[in-house]
């Protein structure tokens, strides 16, 4: 870094076509990028030195429907760099703005990014497609013509080094505040024959007498298909289960936080309830419901699903297993749902045949169907929801998230 000479900086203009949500119902619209490049004029090779995209003027603004508040706006781009040394630059802005009013100007924070310098050479610098995030939705802007480049940097040979011809790997943004555009959800469990790994039912009491049992946490993938577009995420959950004559009181837990809500939800909107899977010796679901939210939620603090509870008379005498089913939330008069694409086992009990039980019934099954020993239940739930979208589900949210960005000229509004 110290090598590098003075930093340069020149702006460039080129038409851009960007593409809103898909569930927006909007068609692809066309407008003007304005970014000026600011990186070193001179480095060396094995320098790795900063670049900035600064936009100096958007190709949007915000459309009559909603104020957008500060910091709800996220940009990430990628810069391509050519001749001497190619290479894509990953860049990324934090979620910096001021409140932007309806009909006002988008205003996106400066994206910043690393190479590291390989060639001797010349190294063109040049704009190309971008992101903008808002409230979980992507609308995703390319070049739709030639992009000048913006900003040159003249690298020469290290001291004692000689000019290399591999190609830089695309770095990584620096921005420690600011997530990528994409979240990454945490890799779906594969099964493991460690001992760790199998369902296990830890008693508070002995064996003799036995009531209550402890599921494993498992982290369960869902496919989540929400209003503006589909999410896969990953929850840490766990069942518990006391006996109660010969039914389970069924607890649901999530150990984790879902998302951080980008709106001030009100107490007690954000209800969740789940179809927990049963298998092994039963089959069917069991229907578990949980409270709204206790507290107020601000935006920006962590949004979690509150404890679910219901009955389980068992159907069946064996070894019966709860997994963790369909997720269904219904906050702000919207109902969003998420299906599991594995089933994982939290907890495994001992159980005997009740009349009326689970196996082959529908008393604790409210969808009507029954699964397969081991799989998941039919319930009906093709419009799948995600736990990423609770938080869009705050009065007019969603209006913000799919329809936030209407380009110019030839603005279009939504009636």
């Amino acid at each position: 870094m110290a090598a590098a000479g003075p930093a340069q900086a020149a702006e460039v203009s080129y038409a851009t076509k960007c593409v809103p949500p898909a569930a927006s119902g909007l068609d692809p619209v066309n407008g003007t990028t304005k970014v000026e490049i600011t990186a070193p004029a001179t480095a060396k090779v094995g320098d790795e030195v900063d670049v900035v995209w600064k936009f100096t003027q958007a190709a949007s603004k915000n459309p009559d429907l909603i104020d957008l508040p500060a910091n709800s706006v996220q940009p990430s781009g990628v810069l391509k760099a050519a001749g001497a040394q190619t290479a894509d630059i990953a860049l990324v802005g934090p979620r910096e703005n001021p409140a932007i009013p309806k009909g006002g100007a988008m205003v996106l924070s400066d994206m910043k990014g690393k190479v590291k310098l390989t060639t001797a050479g010349d190294v063109t610098l040049t704009p190309d497609a971008y992101t903008i995030n808002v409230y979980g939705t992507d609308t995703k802007c390319a070049p739709t013509g030639t992009v000048q480049s913006s900003a040159t940097i003249k690298v020469t040979a290290g001291d004692g080094g000689s000019p290399s011809t591999s190609t830089s790997p695309t770095p990584t943004p620096t921005d420690s505040e600011s997530a990528t555009p994409t979240p990454t959800p945490t890799p779906t469990p594969t099964g493991s024959d460690d001992e760790s790994e199998s369902p296990s039912s830890t008693p508070s009491a002995t064996d003799s007498g036995q009531t209550d049992f402890t599921g494993k946490l498992v982290q369960v993938p869902y496919k989540c298909v929400t209003p503006i577009g589909d999410k896969d995420v990953t929850s840490p959950i766990q069942i518990n289960a006391t006996k109660n004559g010969g039914s389970y009181k069924i607890t649901v837990q999530f150990k984790g936080s879902v998302m951080n809500s980008p709106a001030d939800l009100p107490a007690g909107v954000v209800k969740p309830s789940m179809e927990v899977v049963l298998g092994g010796s039963d089959t069917g679901t069991v229907h578990v419901e949980g409270p709204g939210n206790p507290d107020p939620i601000k935006t920006g603090d962590a949004m979690s699903v509150s404890d679910m509870t219901g009955t389980y008379k068992p159907g069946a005498t064996g070894e019966s297993t709860l997994s963790p089913g369909v997720l269904t939330v219904n906050a702000v008069g919207t109902t969003t749902t998420c299906t599991p694409t594995t089933t994982m086992v939290s907890l495994t009990l001992d159980t005997e045949e009740q009349a009326s039980g689970a196996s082959g019934g529908s008393s604790t099954t409210t969808s009507g169907s029954t699964g397969t020993s081991g799989g998941l239940a039919n319930t009906g739930a093709e419009n799948n929801g995600a736990l990423k979208a609770l938080g869009l589900v705050a009065g007019t949210v969603i209006l913000a998230g799919v329809a936030v960005f209407t380009f110019m000229p030839g603005r279009r509004r939504l009636r």
